[in-house]
């Protein structure tokens, strides 16, 4: 496989946070749950500060704006809206968490996969921690699906187990 330029990879990985903030943010509008709301809107921020970090290491000359670039209207023919195979006003909490846990999944393996073809440390860097903080994300919907789920939560493991 060629070497991928930094410009492209980087400018790849504002776009999927882009993407993966929409989702959280049209996705959170539509929560009925309090918690799994709050829980889509904390992953929203956390999506564009991903793509700042991005921005800073991107050499291309083509986004001016960060800002403006961010909260341009989402692009629904392409990135996770076009991927759902559905309106996203059909998600509920359940359809929602479970397409987030796959998607933070895939993307943390691409992320994971693209910083071990990538020369420079810096860009590098940014990747492998932008990959840790995507599981860090995984983590948490998984925790929130089990909680709306009514799922014994992690820290009541000990209770049951004891029990």
């Amino acid at each position: 496989m060629p070497e991928i330029t930094i410009e492209d990879a980087v400018k790849r990985a504002i776009q999927t946070e882009k993407n993966a903030m929409d989702f959280y943010r049209r996705g959170a509008s539509y929560m009925k749950d309090p918690g799994a709301k709050k829980v889509f809107e904390l992953l929203a921020r956390e999506e564009r500060e991903h793509a700042e970090t991005f921005y800073q290491v991107y050499p291309g000359k083509d986004i001016d704006d960060f800002s403006a670039f961010m909260e341009a209207d989402p692009a629904e023919k392409s990135g996770w809206f076009a991927e759902l195979g559905l309106e996203l006003t059909e998600l509920d909490e359940r359809k929602a968490m479970l397409v987030a846990l796959d998607k933070e999944k895939k993307l943390e393996e691409s992320l994971r996969e693209t910083a071990t073809r990538i020369k420079d440390d810096a860009v590098r860097a940014v990747y492998e921690e932008n990959a840790r903080s995507t599981h860090q994300h995984y983590l948490l919907i998984e925790s929130e699906y089990a909680r709306l789920m009514g799922m014994v939560h992690e820290t009541d493991i000990d209770t049951y187990v004891r029990e």
